[in-house]
């Protein structure tokens, strides 16, 4: 098995807070690999680092064995990182239709990748000429995540895509990210909802304090409920 995103050593700080003290983790090629811990252990902030929105302060930060800790993001996205932001990030006062066009290279959207958006997310497909502002919570969730995989990109950030949703929007998110992960692409995803990130992760990273404190398969730390405990708080049984 091949790793695709390495992180050796990183830290980050924002003003006077040191918030990841040294995140040592990598990332499969092909799997969805889910980012969990406890509010506040520096989730969030290790996928704004490896995007570059906030610079590692030290330690170093591999995409397919390329040093990228140092690139801006702009250069990050075109290496085939995709970023689906906890606060969805979409533009309100464009539309659906233009909100995805600015995310398609060279403003030009595949027809066929198109469709088969709009058959996880047919909403997107109603709305297509409202004002993203407009849009429910879970309608721009989902536009947040078109925009990400409007084009195929090797890996994905996303971050808590399933808070607030709907069990039915949520429903529809899983099988688009299990078919995201059919179709080659690598997710690293941070998810409070624990039953679905039982149902569609691969492996698991768990963060305590701005490190990783636990590393290992998804199926494994959903069996042990006394290590779920110990490292989170609490069961995964209660968050089902």
């Amino acid at each position: 098995m091949t790793d695709l995103l390495r992180l050796e050593g990183v830290h980050t700080n924002i003003g006077r807070y040191h918030i990841l003290q040294g995140v040592d983790c990598v990332v499969p090629e092909g799997q969805t690999t889910m980012l969990l811990g406890r509010n506040g252990a520096g989730k969030t902030t290790t996928l704004r680092t490896i995007m570059g929105l906030w610079p590692a302060s030290r330690g170093t930060i591999t995409l397919g064995g390329r040093r990228i800790e140092a690139m801006a993001t702009p250069d990050i996205a075109r290496l085939g990182v995709g970023y689906v932001p906890e606060t969805m990030a979409v533009f309100s006062d464009l539309t659906v239709k233009e909100n995805l066009i600015l995310a398609a290279r060279d403003g030009e959207m595949d027809a066929g990748r198109l469709d088969w958006i709009f058959g996880f997310f047919p909403a997107l497909r109603k709305f297509w000429l409202s004002r993203a502002g407009s849009l429910s919570g879970g309608q721009k969730q989902m536009l947040s995540i078109a925009r990400a995989v409007i084009e195929p990109r090797q890996l994905l950030l996303i971050d808590e895509p399933t808070k607030g949703l709907a069990p039915a929007i949520i429903g529809a998110l899983i099988d688009c990210f299990a078919e995201i992960k059919r179709s080659g692409a690598t997710i690293l995803l941070v998810e409070q909802n624990f039953h679905v990130a039982q149902q569609i992760g691969d492996s698991v990273l768990v963060m305590d304090n701005g490190m990783i404190v636990h590393r290992g398969a998804m199926a494994e730390l959903a069996a042990d409920v006394p290590l779920q405990e110990r490292l989170l708080g609490l069961s995964l049984e209660a968050h089902q």
